[in-house]
C-alpha cells in the first residue's frame, strides 16, 4: 500500500484558489489570481522537486487537470523534475463532467471516486499524489483517504477566494513531521494523519 499525499499552496486565510496566474481559475469572481508568483524562490523550487522526486501517480480534479494539460505538456522534460513526473508518470482525473482526457498518461476516474482512490492506494509503488483540486481535497478528507498534507503557507491575506478547508471539514489530528521557511517567508510545512480530535480543558 501507498500514501495519499497532497500539496497545496495557501494563504495565511487559507485561500487556495488561483494561486499560480489571474486566468487559472476567475471562478466566483476572484480577482486575486497569482498571488503565489511575487514569493516563489529558489528554496520552494528545490523543496517542490523534492516531493515531486517521491511520486509514482497523480490524482488530480478536473479544474486542476485542465490547468497542468494547457501548461506542463509543452514543457521540456530533462532536466526538470516537475515536468519530468507530471509529462511521464500515470495521471487519474476525477471529473463529474468530463467525458474524456487528452494528456499524454492521463484517464479518467471510473465510478465512485473514494472506492476508485482506495484501490489505487492499495497498489505498490511511488506516493499516490494529489496537487491542487480543491474540491476533490475536500472529498478526500471526508472520507478520511488522505495520509500526509504537505502545505506551502504564503505571507498573504486575500479575505475572498476557494478555501482548502471548507464549512463541513472533518474534524482529524496531524503531526508535524518537517517544516522549513523560505526566503520570501513561505512555510512548508507537512503533517502526517493521526487520527480522531483529542480534546481537554485548561478550567480549573
Amino acid at each position: 500500500m501507498r500514501p495519499l499525499v497532497v500539496t497545496t499552496f495557501l494563504t495565511l486565510d487559507g485561500v487556495a484558489q488561483a494561486p499560480g496566474g489571474p486566468t487559472e481559475d476567475p471562478s466566483g469572481g476572484f480577482g486575486h489570481g497569482g498571488w503565489l508568483v511575487p514569493h516563489f524562490d529558489e528554496v520552494i523550487g528545490a523543496q517542490m522537486d523534492a516531493w515531486f522526486a517521491s511520486a509514482g501517480e497523480f490524482l488530480l480534479g478536473r479544474r486542476t487537470y485542465e490547468v497542468f494539460a494547457a501548461h506542463w505538456p509543452k514543457m521540456p522534460t530533462d532536466g526538470d523534475r516537475i515536468a519530468w513526473s507530471l509529462n511521464t508518470l500515470p495521471k487519474h482525473v476525477a471529473s463529474r463532467t468530463l467525458t474524456s482526457v487528452d494528456w499524454e498518461g492521463a484517464r479518467l476516474v471510473d465510478g465512485d471516486v473514494a472506492d476508485a482512490v482506495r484501490a489505487l492506494k492499495a497498489a505498490d509503488g511511488g506516493e499516490l499524489q494529489v496537487h491542487g483540486s480543491i474540491g476533490l481535497v475536500q472529498t478526500l478528507l471526508a472520507e478520511d483517504l488522505v495520509d500526509e498534507l504537505r502545505l506551502v503557507v504564503f505571507p498573504v491575506l486575500l479575505g475572498t477566494g476557494r478555501r482548502l478547508f471548507a464549512g463541513g471539514t472533518v474534524p482529524r489530528s496531524w503531526r508535524l513531521t518537517s517544516s522549513t521557511a523560505s526566503g520570501t517567508g513561505a512555510l512548508m510545512a507537512s503533517y502526517q494523519r493521526v487520527g480522531e480530535v483529542s480534546t481537554g480543558s485548561f478550567q480549573l
